[in-house]
């Protein structure tokens, strides 16, 4: 088990972006939900919600922490660890009353 933890503690964090169409993201420790206007994910420096439209995931490795996500992207945020988990069970219940 402590391995695990020394590999994602040792995931370097970086985000490449190309003409607002794709992005490519390392240090990815987990993807909380996602749908084709908004991800919401954990990286090795706190969450990140990426929004836009047609978004969708073109690559994943979990075991290297890497995502490729294609679509129009409109904005990308980075939370608190705790704000992260209070955003994304508001999101859930905003997106079950809607």
């Amino acid at each position: 088990m402590d391995k695990v933890k020394d590999m994602e503690s040792g995931f370097n964090h970086g985000l490449s972006i190309s003409e607002r169409k794709s992005i490519v993201l390392t240090g990815v420790k987990k993807i909380e939900s996602f749908d084709n206007e908004e991800f919401l994910m954990e990286t090795t420096l706190g969450f990140l919600v990426i929004k836009g439209s047609d978004l969708e995931i073109i690559k994943l490795d979990t075991y290297q922490g890497n995502v490729s996500i294609k679509g129009k992207v409109d904005s990308l945020m980075y939370l608190d660890n705790a704000s992260g988990k209070k955003n994304k069970e508001d999101s859930l219940l905003n997106k079950l009353f809607k």
